[in-house]
């Protein structure tokens, strides 16, 4: 054997040799870090659902470990107490095929190298309950995905979702690209990036007794870029755009469709003081070919106290939870819990928050109209003094703008007969044009705004004490007996 092939077998059986150890101590290992990974993923699951009627858990139901490789069996539990009384937990069945560190042969066959704790290779199990959707995907397992561990406990993890085109006994269709998920995280996933993909979902159902209804999504993407707080949540950002969705419906079978859609959500923390801002985009919305408009919504607030906001969000789950009628319970109060309420409301307006709803505008064809609203709140000397003197002081300013457009009116008008199966244009356009006078003479008779050309106008200015509407200034006190008289209710004392 001559001297370079030596020295090149000599380095395959030392790294062959150091596979193999590092193996054995991955194997050994194994057990014990799919134990502590499964209570921090029940943990986590948790204190994602908590105040919803979902409850989940997961666990190992079995493991069998070899030299380079271990299988584990887990069981997913899910419940929906809103399904009814005492109801049946689904479960879902997974198994688990794991490659031992420091390099899986699933790496090394990719060409990454790098040394890995494991490599966990998960699919759905076929069970009874999920026999159809494993008919669907062919026999293969419908969901499945890949997850690398490193020996720093930082996670790469991808999940697919598997194409299938079914018809249901109803007659119900569905055709289903697929769907991509990646996702990473570091120890303890403290930072937590995801970003998922879907072409397309179609859904078309013939009900029993009315039209067809057909629904259509293209183009989802998912992303988020996330870091865990030191309240135990996640702050950051998620996006969700949305390439067209398209809705068929009624006896004319009319189309609407909707494009660019997006969702961007972020929010950040200073301190125990959180803010954050969500935006919802429209780009075009059309019925039957024809442009309807496009919207977007603009929200946000700042200085939350996030102590005072969990405490509040926790009594509320804990006494006022929705039970699975959907009716709120009549639940009392306890001393403690109503000084408590008190002492956290307290916190938050001492933080002095904003609110506001940004920007509201929707757009068609021949108008647009644009709604804005800003609240400075403030924690009031006392609580125990008359509501109204309570709100003077809670409520330092607000700012309020609306445009309304008749010609916008006018035009959503006309959308709304067509989908209520109205095909006359004459009809449709008198329809259309009744709907948007009529909202300029409520306006003018109600005195809540007033009417400039083609728009419908009001604007509300609140500070110390003093309101202003439409021009008009007044008191607070008088403002909301002018309310109450106009609707008909009764002014607080």
């Amino acid at each position: 054997m001559n001297k370079p092939l030596g020295v090149l077998v000599g380095i395959v059986v030392i790294a062959g040799a150091l596979n193999t150890a590092g193996a054995w101590y991955t194997g050994t290992k194994i057990e014990g870090e799919l134990k502590t990974s499964i209570e921090e993923a029940n943990k986590e699951l948790a204190s994602q659902l908590q105040g919803s009627a979902t409850h989940g858990t997961l666990e190992l139901v079995s493991i069998e470990t070899h030299l380079y490789s271990s299988t584990a069996h887990y069981r997913l539990k899910i419940q929906d107490d809103a399904s009814g009384t005492d109801p049946e937990p689904v479960e879902l069945l997974f198994v688990d095929h794991i490659e031992h560190g420091p390099l899986p042969w699933s790496r090394i066959k990719t060409f990454k190298w790098a040394p890995v704790m494991a490599v966990s290779n998960y699919a759905l199990e076929k069970t009874p309950f999920t026999e159809k959707w494993f008919a669907a995907t062919k026999d293969q397992a419908p969901l499945k995905g890949q997850v690398t561990l490193s020996y720093g406990r930082s996670v790469d993890g991808e999940m697919d979702l598997l194409p299938f085109d079914v018809t249901l006994e109803d007659k119900t269709s569905i055709s289903f690209s697929g769907l991509n998920l990646n996702a990473q995280s570091d120890d303890g996933a403290q930072h937590l990036k995801a970003k998922g993909y879907m072409d397309f979902l179609k859904l078309h159902a013939v009900p029993a007794d009315s039209a067809p209804v057909s629904v259509e999504l293209s183009g989802l993407t998912l992303a988020s870029d996330l870091t865990k707080s030191a309240y135990g949540f996640y702050l950051g950002q998620n996006v969700l755009e949305l390439s067209e969705g398209q809705l068929t419906s009624g006896l004319a079978q009319s189309v609407l469709k909707v494009k660019n859609f997006e969702y961007t959500g972020s929010a950040s923390a200073k301190d125990r003081l959180m803010s954050g801002r969500l935006t919802y985009t429209l780009g075009d919305v059309t019925l039957n070919d024809k442009p309807v408009g496009s919207a977007e919504m603009v929200m946000s607030a700042s200085s939350l106290d996030i102590p005072a906001m969990q405490s509040l969000v926790q009594i509320y789950q804990n006494k006022f939870q929705p039970q699975a009628d959907g009716t709120l319970p009549k639940v009392q109060l306890t001393p403690a819990e109503d000084t408590q309420v008190q002492a956290d409301v307290s916190t938050l307006l001492a933080a002095n928050p904003k609110l506001a709803l940004e920007k509201l505008s929707i757009k068609t064809t021949n108008g647009e109209s644009q709604l804005n609203i800003a609240a400075s709140l403030a924690k009031p000397a006392s609580f125990d003094q008359q509501p109204l003197d309570v709100l003077k002081q809670a409520l330092t300013s607000l700012d309020a703008k609306l445009q309304l457009s008749k010609p916008m009116i006018a035009d959503l008008a006309s959308v709304q007969a067509q989908l209520a199966g109205q095909t006359d244009p004459k009809e449709i356009a008198q329809i259309a044009n009744m709907t948007s006078e009529l909202a300029g003479v409520m306006a003018v008779q109600t005195g809540l705004a007033t009417v400039e050309g083609s728009n419908i106008l009001a604007s509300l200015n609140y500070a110390a004490g003093m309101v202003n509407f439409n021009g008009e200034k007044m008191s607070l006190e008088d403002f909301i007996n002018l309310m109450g008289t106009r609707f008909g209710g009764v002014a607080p004392q």
